[in-house]
């Protein structure tokens, strides 16, 4: 089975039932707030807008003020699997920069090169929007008790708490990357032979970082987070499917 279409169908079927819930609530609220708001029937008494929650089935609805409101919000404070997945991933997307940095220079096929700009370019925001959102979110020191991973993620747990010494551990763990033998092969490389190397060693690179994002996925807790898994999922697969094709 296609790796990119199986993890698609896995992610399908493992959203999470609470986040379907609390997205219907929260369409809820805000159409409720907007009628409110249009009509001026339902305002606390120093005029601010009050919200209607509703309620579960049998359950009458609530009136919230705005405080409350946020308050009622679900707790997506990072996990262990959040903060693994992004600190990991920084590291994967450099790798696929520094592939993709040999290209202009080395490959004889012009689409080659022109995949090798459009990684760059969708992976350089994404270092960027990882790098401001552990700047917001740092990660617990070892031995802080910090939130536990998701099911299934104890060794990322164990990165996360082992970060002085993990980064030459995660690079050895992390799915797809390339040795160091392998890059110099890559630089050496020039024409067809680097087009072949490139596709197979970048092929493999984003096989990795789908492998990753479903983990992150299947595991984590803060939202940003599945926003840019969920990305990483998309435009990746789609390189995937252009790369063998090339290949």
């Amino acid at each position: 089975m296609d790796m990119a279409k199986d993890l698609r169908g896995r992610k399908a079927l493992t959203v999470r039932p609470l986040r379907l819930a609390v997205a219907m609530a929260t369409a809820g609220l805000l159409l409720t707030l907007t009628a409110c708001q249009d009509d001026g029937a339902d305002r606390a008494d120093d005029g601010r807008a009050s919200i209607v929650a509703p309620g579960r089935p049998g359950e009458k609805s609530r009136t919230l003020t705005p405080e409350q409101a946020a308050r009622a919000k679900p707790d997506d404070s990072p996990n262990a699997a959040d903060h693994a997945y992004v600190r990991r991933m920084i590291e994967h997307h450099r790798q696929a920069l520094v592939m993709s940095a040999l290209a202009p220079e080395r490959a004889a096929a012009e689409p080659v090169k022109r995949l090798a700009e459009r990684i760059a370019a969708a992976q350089k925001p994404e270092i960027g929007a990882m790098e401001k959102w552990t700047a917001r979110h740092p990660a617990p020191p070892p031995g802080s008790g910090g939130p536990p991973a998701g099911h299934g993620h104890g060794q990322d747990q164990s990165h996360g708490q082992n970060h002085g010494q993990g980064q030459g551990q995660d690079h050895a763990s992390m799915p797809g990357m390339a040795t160091e033998q392998q890059l110099k092969e890559l630089a050496d490389a020039r024409g067809a032979d680097f087009d072949r190397l490139f596709l197979k060693l970048m092929t493999a690179h984003h096989e990795g970082a789908l492998a990753m994002a479903g983990e992150a996925l299947a595991g984590g807790n803060n939202v940003a987070v599945e926003e840019m898994a969920t990305e990483v999922v998309a435009t990746q697969s789609a390189e995937i499917h252009r790369m063998r094709a090339m290949g």
